[in-house]
């Protein structure tokens, strides 16, 4: 059990309602017992039931949006979509970026928490494992996850009940698979991944899996995937080893988002390569500005802004479905808000087909 504002009242010697006070109003009460009650809060490890609080005062009608960065558009557009959703369902929307760093989430959360908002959409490094997840579920707040996707077995009600958590996602497995295919069947036999690390990015590594599906139904060796630490951040150099061979050398680059095809195409050219004369490349994001390049990306299309038009309204249902179970915990301090158990909404994904893949040259086949 959470400890509960009783528990703190009594340790710090006042009133439940002083306590109460503190939290809601900070200057309502003097420097001596305030000092008292935080002591209290940090030695039990105390938070606040943010839906009973939202409840007592007035719901937000905000919502909090947690993403890795706005740098790729492809979180820009989802972030557009939630905007826009939001508006027309009169809600505001406050977000923040963790730049892919998974110790950033939590305080991500607790900044958002801290305004009050009624729920969370969240993009995280590992929705499998993650403590953030697992503190929002502890304390009744609504969220979906954007881009994320769950395993079945993990996402499902379990022995134990244990709850599935609501999420908005293509399926990055199955898209990656049909990409690698779409490569094969041109003819490509040695494809390579160039990804994003595996660690800062659940989708890298189902996007890792679907090329290994594809491979292995076409009977061809997967070779080792590529990581690089930020799709910005490549250098021509990372490539040299790989590409020193003509003979050898992977024929088709598969990259796990359309940023870091991007600047494989930039960095081939910087070693004397063409795309896709010498090697092809194919991307995963579909953003607009692929379609702009000389030769035009070809990529997996995510439908972005409307991955953030779902998860919205999904929250938004997820919110006001608790309204009248948080109302009546709202009654009765730090009285449990049932879990609001979530959907999965897998949206499909579509291939963009650009200058930047061709059949292999003949000589490398």
């Amino acid at each position: 059990m959470r400890p509960s504002i009783k528990q703190v009242a009594h340790l710090a010697g006042v009133s439940i309602a002083t306590v109460s006070r503190l939290l809601n109003k900070p200057g309502s009460v003097s420097a001596e017992t305030a000092e008292k009650i935080h002591r209290s809060i940090a030695e039990l490890g105390f938070r606040p039931n943010f839906t009973g609080r939202n409840l007592r005062a007035g719901n937000s009608r905000t919502v909090g949006v947690v993403v890795p960065t706005l740098s790729n558009t492809v979180f820009a557009q989802c972030l557009q979509g939630i905007e826009l959703a939001a508006r027309a369902l009169d809600y505001s929307v406050m977000f923040t970026t963790t730049e892919y760093l998974p110790e950033d989430e939590s305080a991500a959360v607790e900044l958002l928490l801290g305004h009050r908002v009624d729920g969370v959409i969240l993009t995280v490094a590992d929705a499998g494992a993650n403590a953030t997840l697992d503190l929002l579920e502890r304390e009744r707040i609504p969220f979906v996850l954007a881009y994320n996707q769950l395993a079945a077995a993990a996402a499902d009600a379990d022995a134990e009940g244990a709850t599935h958590r609501a999420s908005v996602s293509v399926d990055n497995r199955a898209a990656a698979c049909d990409a690698v295919s779409h490569l094969i069947g041109l003819g490509h036999r040695r494809i390579q991944m160039l990804s994003g690390r595996f660690n800062a990015s659940d989708r890298a590594m189902q996007r890792y899996c679907g090329y290994l599906d594809a491979m292995q139904a076409a009977g061809l060796a997967p070779l080792p995937a590529i990581e690089v630490e930020r799709h910005t951040l490549t250098a021509a150099t990372d490539y040299q080893q790989m590409m020193a061979d003509p003979l050898h050398r992977p024929t088709a680059l598969f990259c796990s988002n359309d940023l870091l095809a991007l600047s494989a195409m930039r960095d081939l050219r910087a070693l004397g390569l063409q795309v896709p004369e010498d090697i092809s490349v194919m991307g995963f994001d579909g953003i607009p500005v692929g379609a702009l390049m000389q030769p035009v990306l070809a990529s997996v299309v995510q439908p972005s802004e409307q991955i953030g038009d779902v998860a919205l309204r999904t929250l938004v249902d997820a919110i006001e479905r608790a309204l009248p179970a948080a109302a009546a915990a709202a009654a009765v301090e730090e009285a449990p808000v049932p879990v609001i158990a979530g959907v999965r909404h897998i949206l499909p994904h579509t291939l963009r087909e650009g200058g930047s893949v061709a059949p292999p040259a003949p000589a490398s086949c």
